[in-house]
């Protein structure tokens, strides 16, 4: 049961365009208790078909930039290729580690925009 709740609110958040995968693999870790490259090869496997759904959605509503979209996907499979052999040559605990600092870094940000935001619209 606690794997299908995992997968809809991943996925929910994910066709949001708020990084589903991210907490896929945090619940997986977490609450299931599996280990950090196992996690993120099933977020891998989930992001196909939650991203292809998205993709297709927001195509039929017209807000796809295609240059930009084109443009972001080919280096973002290169990115996919260096950071791909770059994780499988690191120990678990390193990688939940960098990971962990990743999102630390995402949530700080995230609330610096907020304020920011805020203070603008002042």
């Amino acid at each position: 049961m606690l794997n299908i709740l995992i997968g809809a609110v991943s996925g929910i958040v994910s066709g949001m365009g708020m990084g589903g995968g991210t907490i896929l693999i945090l619940c997986l870790s977490l609450f299931l208790g599996k280990e950090q490259h196992i996690a993120q090869g099933a977020n891998l496997i989930f992001f196909v078909p939650t991203s292809l759904v998205s993709i297709f959605i927001n195509i039929k509503q017209k807000l796809v930039k295609w240059k930009i979209g084109l443009t972001v996907a080919f280096f973002g499979v290169i990115g996919a290729i260096i950071g791909a052999k770059i994780s499988v040559n690191l120990d678990t605990n390193r990688l939940k580690l960098y990971f962990g600092i990743f999102l630390l870094l995402i949530a700080a940000f995230e609330i610096y925009s907020l304020f920011f935001k805020k203070e603008k619209a002042k």
